[in-house]
């Protein structure tokens, strides 16, 4: 058998797991703001689910990319549904409390309906703005968000099983949600306490490093105060020490150990 995901010894701290779903190449000039230093130098992608464990609960961070979409894709390297690759570490779909949805863009969607017992949070605003008429007119942006994967959260949503946050909000001991925007009308950050302190996973607020270390944003964006009043946020959120988990940045396993014992890449936060 190979490595599991093992829970912190505390019911309300986590141990926050890492994994690595997809990959793709590119160049900085798609992944920054305006323009950027070096802009044909090759900048890869990495595409990540977060799980965090406690000795009481299991969530679920982002749902990534299905497995129809990531087939149509041009240049995306797919290792496996987040479900899939959940079960090879130890962890099946039915141990799975609660699916945090940091937006709605299809990268972090697209599998969400392979968790059918846990609940699943995310901003009310963030689903308003894509079903709204804005967002269809915003040939920018729409292509981002799946119709599908929408229809599939409103009707969780008339079962009680899509909770529609509004603003910031503890959803079960040690993890807390924050709206941000920037990124998103809706984008969230999670806030989690794990053994060795804070870890604010960013997500999409900032899919790089140098977006919050440099004051840099992504390319992808819905409002640009709203990027930097995001970054804002999160290093208050994340304190003194502040342990930042972008949402794409394959430099998360230069910061932070692997799991040992398994060929998927997962990476291993505040154990």
């Amino acid at each position: 058998m190979s490595a599991v995901l093992r829970p912190s010894a505390s019911e309300d701290e986590y141990v926050v797991y890492a994994v690595r779903y997809a990959s793709r190449e590119g160049v900085r000039a798609q992944h920054f703001h305006h323009w950027t230093p070096r802009y044909d130098e090759e900048h890869a992608t990495a595409y990540y689910v977060w799980v965090l464990r406690s000795a009481a609960r299991t969530i679920l961070v982002d749902a990534g990319i299905s497995p129809e979409r990531a087939a149509a894709a041009d240049g995306i390297d797919y290792v496996g549904s987040p479900a899939d690759l959940m079960r090879d570490l130890g962890v099946a779909a039915p141990e799975v409390d609660a699916v945090v949805l940091t937006h709605l863009h299809y990268d972090h969607v697209g599998t969400v309906g392979d968790f059918e017992g846990a609940s699943i949070h995310l901003q009310r605003a963030e689903l308003e703005y894509w079903e709204g008429d804005i967002a269809r007119r915003n040939h920018r942006e729409s292509w981002l968000s799946d119709p599908d994967d929408r229809a599939r959260l409103r009707a969780g949503a008339c079962g009680g099983r899509v909770v529609l946050e509004d603003g910031d909000r503890e959803i079960a001991p040690g993890v807390s949600v924050h709206l941000v925007g920037g990124h998103t009308p809706g984008m969230q950050v999670v806030r989690v306490i794990t053994p060795a302190g804070v870890v604010v996973i960013a997500s999409d607020a900032s899919h790089y490093y140098e977006n919050i270390e440099v004051d840099r944003p992504f390319a992808i964006l819905h409002d640009v105060p709203g990027m930097y009043a995001a970054f804002d946020r999160i290093a208050d959120l994340a304190g003194e020490l502040p342990v930042v988990l972008p949402g794409h940045d394959p430099a998360v396993f230069a910061r932070h150990p692997r799991l040992d014992g398994t060929a998927i890449d997962v990476a291993v936060v505040g154990e």
